[in-house]
């Protein structure tokens, strides 16, 4: 990092030093008049007009022995050596001078010509990490810090089918999401922004920027970004399984996902956030958790997808963070204060948890102008044991142990307290999720130990 100098403090201290010399010097020169070392030390004392009657009483008083004539020869030859001194010296100072005006020139200049070629740079590293796009044209920095590879438009156009329909396999807020296959057979999923307002812009650079420093087993993989027009595109890896929202609010409605599959999928979640929460940094505060941003790839391991929302710790005031998220998993402090903290993420888990225990919507219409939130409805009965069993999602109900029933229960209730304090950290969610996931899916639970309850017979 280069400090910056302060150039008119430079130029003090050089006068100054020069100064003590100078008079060092002088007090080395016998019988010099006082007003003669004044005016040198400070050339902007005038010296004063001394009449030529007190020059010769002060030499005579000084030195009675020796004559006039010798006196000023002698002073003559001390002031040459005195202004060949000063002459050497402020032409030493003038060199130092320019060699130090033009250091900082070559500073400044040199840090703005990296900004315009991190473009090499930064874009060859962007290259190592991803071997397969080596071959694509450039690559270039986007966002504030992160580097990602740029894949070229065509490309993306070719692999999408000129963007078909029939290959949207889902949508956001700006754009959709398509399947499609590079030249290299690989599959991979673009999202395509519409990048007409300010917000959609703000939110493409954000995922980018984040996205490109995050690297974890539960996070989304960035491959690569392009932009055509006012479209801008980034490339993922592709998730077979798609979206828990799909799985679970979609045709299969949950079929394919056990009680088992379900705590793997909530285990996976809560490592995702862990991570973020407490192993970036700055930590990295989601802002929108929920089922359609949990991606499921063909094991159907869990990933956190969309940071267009995101923001890192530190970064900026969370208290007056313009607010943003989706009906059902915004925390109600965020929603009425705007406040924001790990715990708005902490509550949203609460209701993607809610999701896979009951296998309800996050909200659902009960008349045409009225909502019900799905932790209104299921609180009491959440903490009610005799109703719990009652309220679980049918694909479900029955298959599971009731007290690793009860545990998620009280999991998913502490999650979604109205107070933040209240609710646990999500490495205590994480830790209170591993002994329900069985050795083979990522926890410590021994399947063989988990007895097949019989159905009630009410």
């Amino acid at each position: 990092m280069c400090v910056p100098f302060h150039v008119p403090s430079i130029l003090h201290v050089f006068i100054e030093t020069m100064k003590m010399k100078l008079l060092f010097m002088f007090f080395l020169i016998p019988h010099k008049p006082i007003w003669i070392l004044a005016s040198i030390v400070d050339p902007l004392v005038p010296s004063p007009q001394i009449s030529p009657i007190l020059t010769s009483i002060a030499v005579s008083a000084s030195s009675p022995d020796i004559h006039v004539g010798d006196e000023h020869q002698n002073m003559d030859s001390h002031m040459k050596k005195v202004m060949a001194f000063v002459a050497a010296s402020t032409g030493l100072g003038a060199i130092i001078l320019c060699l130090l005006s033009f250091w900082i020139f070559y500073i400044k200049y040199s840090s703005k010509s990296k900004k315009k070629n991190l473009q090499n740079s930064d874009g060859e590293k962007g290259l190592r990490l991803v071997p397969f796009l080596s071959k694509f044209s450039s690559v270039r920095l986007v966002g504030k810090k992160g580097c990602v590879p740029i894949i070229d438009y065509k490309q993306l156009e070719k692999a999408t089918g000129n963007f078909k329909e029939s290959n949207i396999i889902g949508e956001g807020g700006f754009g959709c999401v398509y399947k499609a296959r590079l030249d290299d057979n690989l599959d991979v999923a673009i999202k395509k922004l519409n990048c007409e307002c300010q917000y959609a812009e703000r939110e493409f650079e954000n995922e980018v920027d984040l996205l490109s420093k995050i690297q974890h087993p539960n996070v989304i993989s960035l491959l690569g970004c392009s932009s055509n027009e006012d479209s801008r595109f980034i490339v993922y890896e592709l998730m077979q399984n798609g979206s828990l929202e799909t799985q679970l609010h979609g045709p299969s409605h949950g079929s394919a996902l056990t009680w088992h599959m379900r705590m793997k999928i909530a285990l996976d979640t809560a490592r995702g956030l862990k991570y973020l929460h407490e192993h970036c940094y700055p930590a990295v505060i989601h802002r929108d958790l929920k089922s359609s941003n949990i991606l499921l790839d063909a094991n159907f391991n869990a990933k956190l997808s969309d940071f267009g929302l995101a923001i890192t710790d530190g970064s900026q005031n969370k208290n007056n963070i313009k607010l943003s998220g989706t009906l059902g998993y915004v925390a109600p402090e965020y929603l009425l204060d705007g406040k924001l903290t790990d715990k708005s993420d902490v509550y949203a888990f609460g209701v993607v948890l809610l999701e896979l225990l009951l296998g309800r919507k996050p909200v659902e219409k009960l008349t045409p102008s009225q909502c019900q939130s799905i932790v209104t409805w299921a609180m009491p009965q959440l903490t009610d044991r005799s109703k719990l069993p009652n309220i679980v999602d049918n694909v479900i109900k029955n298959t599971m142990d009731p007290k690793h029933l009860y545990q998620v229960a009280a999991v998913a209730v502490l999650c979604v307290q109205p107070e933040p304090c209240y609710r646990p950290l999500i490495a205590d969610v994480l830790h209170s999720l591993i002994p329900l996931v069985p050795v083979e899916l990522g926890g410590t639970l021994r399947v063989s130990q988990v007895t097949q309850q019989p159905k009630n017979s009410s």
